[in-house]
Formats: C-alpha cells, sequence, structure tokens
C-alpha cells in the first residue's frame, strides 16, 4: 500500500458513523426489556387475581373479560415488540451498509486511484447530507439522498431531523417536545448529571410567572424544580423572587436575564449539545471539521482572513488563493495559521522592528507603491510605518 494513503487516518473521523447505531439498537433493547417486565408484573398480578376470583365463586363472564384484558394486554406488548424488532433490523442493516463502506478503504492502493474519487465522493454527499439536516435544510438533504441513494444508510436522517425538529420549538418558546425527549432518555440524563431538563423545567416557569399565572407557578414549582434542590438551590431560590419582581423592560430590575427571551436559545443550545452527545455525533459536523483542517493547512499571514486591514495586504493577495476567495474568506477567519516546517525567504531578507522578515526589494517597492516619502517603509502586514533606518539585515538559516 502507497506510503501516501493511510486508511486509519479515515476512521478516526468516522467513529461516530458506527458509533451511532450500537447507540440506537443499545436503546432499543433497553426500551423491549422495560416493556417485557411492565407488562410480565401485570399479567402476573392479572394471573392471581383471576385465579382467586374463579376460586372464590366469580361468575364465569367477569373470569373471561379478565383473561380477555390479559390477552389484550400481550397483544399490546407484541405490537410494541414487533416495532423495535423491525427498528432493530434496520439498525442491523445500517451498520452492515456502514461496515462495508469503510471495509472499502482497505481495498484502495494509492490516492490516485479511481476507486478512492469514488469513495471520496461519496463521503462528501454524505457531509453535505449531515449537514444540510443539522442546519434544517431538510428538503436540500433528501433531494441530494434521492439523488445519491447509496448514502441514504450512511446519513441518520431521522435523528437529526428530529434533533432540529426540537431545537426549532425551544427558539420558538415551545418545550413540550423537548421535555418529551427527557422523558424517553431520563437514564442517560441523570447517569451524565445532566440539568437540561431542570432548565427547561425553570423556563417553563417563569414563563407561568411572566403571565401572571403565579398559582400554577407555585404548582408547578412545588412539582419540578424543588425535587431538584440539592443540586439547584441557588437558581430556585432566585427564580422564586419572580413572583415579587414582574417581568418589565426597566435595566435596574435585577432579574431581567431570567427573563430575557435570550434564554430559549440558550435552551436550545444546550439541548442539542446534550443529544449529539448522547449519541455521539461530533460538533461541529464533520464537514466543518474537514472544511476547518484544509483551511488552516492552507492559511497564511499573507490571507486576507487575517486579522490585519485588508487594504495593507493586498497586493500580497491571490486570485488563486481560497482563503482569500469571498466564499471562504470568512470561515477562516477563525482558524490559525498552517505550521510550515520548511520557509521559503526572498532574497536579500531584512527584518522589522515587528519581527517580520521580507525581501529588501519587495519591502521598498511595496513601500513605494503605497506612497510613501523615502526613507519610510511599510509593513505589507500589519501596516505599521517606520525608518528604514530601523530595519536589520538578517541570515535565516
Amino acid at each position: 500500500m502507497s506510503k501516501d494513503f493511510n486508511p486509519e487516518n479515515y476512521i478516526l473521523l468516522e467513529q461516530a458513523l458506527l458509533r451511532l447505531p450500537q447507540q440506537l439498537m443499545r436503546q432499543n433493547f433497553k426500551s423491549s426489556q422495560k416493556y417485557i417486565e411492565r407488562d410480565v408484573n401485570y399479567l402476573s398480578g392479572a394471573a392471581n387475581e383471576a385465579l382467586n376470583s374463579g376460586l372464590g365463586g366469580t361468575r364465569p363472564e367477569e373470569s373471561i373479560q379478565q383473561v380477555d384484558a390479559m390477552i389484550g394486554r400481550l397483544q399490546g406488548l407484541k405490537r410494541k415488540l414487533e416495532g423495535l424488532r423491525d427498528e432493530e433490523n434496520a439498525l442491523m442493516a445500517k451498520s452492515k451498509a456502514r461496515l462495508n463502506y469503510l471495509q472499502e478503504l482497505y481495498n484502495i492502493k494509492s490516492v490516485d486511484d479511481k476507486e478512492y474519487e469514488r469513495w471520496n465522493r461519496l463521503r462528501l454527499h454524505r457531509l453535505l447530507v449531515d449537514n444540510l439536516l443539522r442546519n434544517g435544510y431538510s428538503q436540500s438533504a433528501t433531494a441530494l439522498i434521492e439523488a445519491n441513494e447509496n448514502i441514504r444508510e450512511l446519513v441518520d436522517v431521522d435523528l437529526l431531523m428530529q434533533c432540529k425538529t426540537i431545537e426549532e420549538s425551544l427558539r420558538n418558546g415551545s418545550a413540550t417536545e423537548c421535555l418529551s425527549w427527557c422523558q424517553e432518555n431520563k437514564s442517560y440524563l441523570k447517569k451524565a448529571k445532566n440539568s437540561l431538563e431542570f432548565d427547561v423545567r425553570l423556563q417553563q416557569y417563569i414563563e407561568y410567572v411572566r403571565q401572571g399565572r403565579s398559582l400554577e407557578a407555585i404548582t408547578y414549582s412545588q412539582k419540578y424544580l424543588v425535587p431538584n434542590a440539592d443540586t439547584n438551590l441557588d437558581a430556585i431560590l432566585r427564580s422564586s423572587a419572580l413572583l415579587v419582581f414582574p417581568a418589565s423592560d426597566d435595566e435596574d430590575n435585577p432579574y431581567k436575564d431570567l427573563y430575557s427571551q435570550k434564554r430559549w436559545n440558550q435552551l436550545a443550545d444546550s439541548f442539542v449539545a446534550t443529544h449529539h452527545s448522547l449519541h455521539g455525533l461530533s460538533m461541529p459536523s464533520l464537514l466543518q471539521i474537514s472544511l476547518s483542517a484544509g483551511l488552516s493547512a492552507l492559511k497564511t499571514p499573507s490571507c486576507k482572513s487575517g486579522n490585519h486591514p485588508i487594504s495593507f495586504v493586498s497586493n500580497y493577495n491571490s486570485s488563486l488563493c481560497p482563503i482569500c476567495s469571498p466564499e471562504l474568506n470568512e470561515l477562516s477567519k477563525p482558524l490559525p495559521y498552517a505550521h510550515h516546517v520548511r520557509s521559503s525567504v526572498e532574497p536579500d531578507p531584512v527584518m522589522l522592528p515587528n519581527g517580520r522578515i521580507y525581501g529588501r526589494h519587495t519591502l521598498m517597492q511595496f513601500s513605494e507603491e503605497a506612497g510613501l516619502p523615502i526613507g519610510k517603509v511599510r509593513d505589507p502586514t500589519t501596516g505599521d510605518e517606520w525608518d528604514e533606518s530601523v530595519i536589520r539585515r538578517v541570515f535565516p538559516s
């Protein structure tokens, strides 16, 4: 296998691809276990009750009704287990497709291989669909999947769409769907000591107070907030004061942060982080991670994405540089510069007082074109100006 192609480098970024179906199958198993235990306990008690009733001389019609109720309960359990079985089969099919997809890497000999080009294009489409779903562009994602059926099993469409739906409901001021999700994943939230459910309940309480429904707010607080006093006592005590400090736009209101509508956006962000942590999904998306790595590898101090005024470096920008392009310029601004083990130095290098090194001819030509008087030089990157006498000749090694 060629040294310039190592499948392990790709596998490192694809861990969530295999972890997620396993996580969902684990949840599926726990759900089936819960249904079975609950119905077995019910049926055991109902059977004993029916037996005792029969021995006690109960009419046959009543015994038949009891048996019919047990049969109905068993049929309901069967339907639930069949649904879970279908989900498990679908997850198994996804896992198999993803294993085959990653196995293809080990059949590729070089980056020049046509199979590598095909695999990489499929990966790009998969990352695009994932990123589109995370940002709520479900129609575009669906269209891309329909155009590339091979990626259908490689993307968790339903999971990401559910996440986006709950996120949007929180941003729109509704906590119902998020609370239902918290109930479904209560064991994980408790194990991870995550406060998402408490934070959402607290926001519900604040909304009751905001609407002037004080009695409902007190009842709600006693039922859902007070039981968490061991871990959230300060938040409970502070929120209790809202009953005497109504919502207002007054800057002097000491509880304006609790009444702020921005809290809904904070809850939405918290939910997405919790959801992705539960399912082992990366934040940000794998597309953003891959793109950031590529952009950072190309970024230099001469690019427009630096924190310096563009006017000072206009002569150093290239139309062929992806970092300087309008499409990628904003994305590259927060990224670090590339690490270059070897540097190329222009002839007759000189160093400015800020430590930057340029070729003397290039520096003088830039200063002249910038309209500086004779004897003055300007740093093409920062725009700082000095007397020509302060520059020092250097001998990089």
